[in-house]
């Protein structure tokens, strides 16, 4: 027996362009849910392929993936953080709820130097900084009632800068010094009343050429000013496995190395520029070591060249 269908004539509907008859209707929905699905099912075709074919696009997807995924988090964490109001003790919420991420992302973290951690006193942490991915190696070692310093426009990245407003991360314009200096000095008091650690990128600015750009001396004047040591923390290269300039972000391993402590007692204002150069001198080493990186025939970055720079930390060794 052969199926029967209905037969629509147009006699059967009033005649107007906007049709509202039960039949009509039905068959436009059918139709824009047909369209629809059609589209759904080439996005979910095409995805899959550009991100096996096209490193750009799926570089895209990763750092989309990893922005907006902190960006949930924080909205997780806001509310837990917000019972103790502004805390550094909120700070392991945080370090808490981004430790899984380099499993996401397949990332391993060495970290060696765990000895080089005072356990009860304030200093000041230095780290090198390459990219956002720094975030990574930081909470993996992150000490106790530690907090960062960040640019004052990091507080209004929505959820990210109200979590970490909560968490106590110390915030500075860098576009106005005595502001900085002043916030600087108020820090510097808080370490010694409250207990509490500071990490900084003395760069400034992320860098991933193969060496360390010139440090700032905030963190130092801020050591020498509370009468702490500084820890100096180095991550290897990331070259291996996150390029922005290549598109690439695979997964890799990355070494973080925590170094002995540069005592500041007895140092003055005046000290501080040879105790940046200096710590400089000893972590970009530490870098070179870490990363495999063959010391160039020629050229200086910022006044050194790696190969001098090696050779200067170990006569100051």
């Amino acid at each position: 027996m052969s199926a029967v269908f209905p037969v629509i004539s147009v006699g059967d509907c009033d005649g107007c362009c906007l049709c509202s008859c039960p039949v009509c209707v039905a068959v436009l929905l059918s139709m824009d849910l047909s369209v629809a699905q059609g589209l759904l099912i080439c996005l979910l075709i095409l995805v899959p392929l550009l991100y096996e074919w096209s490193p750009s696009f799926k570089f895209f997807c990763k750092m989309a993936f990893f922005y907006s995924w902190i960006l949930a988090l924080a909205v997780l964490a806001i509310p837990i953080c917000a019972v103790r109001g502004r805390n550094v003790e909120n700070m392991k919420v945080l370090q808490f709820m981004l430790l899984h991420i380099k499993y996401l992302y397949g990332i391993k973290i060495d970290v060696k130097g765990w000895e080089n951690f005072p356990l009860k006193e304030p200093y000041v942490v230095v780290s090198n900084h390459q990219s956002s991915i720094d975030l990574l190696g930081m909470m993996e070692v992150l000490p106790s009632r530690c907090v960062p310093i960040a640019k004052r426009e990091l507080m209004y990245a929505g959820t990210v800068g109200l979590a970490c407003w909560l968490a106590g991360v110390i915030f500075i314009n860098r576009k106005k010094t005595d502001d900085a200096i002043s916030v600087m000095s108020e820090t510097a008091q808080t370490m010694l009343k409250e207990d509490v650690r500071v990490w900084v990128f003395p760069e400034g600015t992320r860098n991933q050429d193969g060496s360390m750009l010139p440090f700032k001396r905030g963190a130092f004047h801020l050591a020498v000013q509370a009468r702490v040591p500084i820890i100096p923390v180095v991550m290897s290269s990331y070259k291996e496995f996150y390029n922005i300039k290549e598109n690439k972000f695979t997964t890799g391993t990355c070494v973080v190395r925590i170094l002995p402590r540069i005592d500041t007692k007895g140092l003055t204002p005046d000290d501080v520029a040879d105790l940046a150069d200096r710590t400089r001198q000893t972590m970009l080493s530490t870098f070179l070591q870490l990363s495999s990186t063959p010391c160039p025939a020629s050229g200086e970055h910022a006044g050194h060249t790696p190969c001098s720079a090696e050779r200067e930390t170990h006569d100051v060794q």
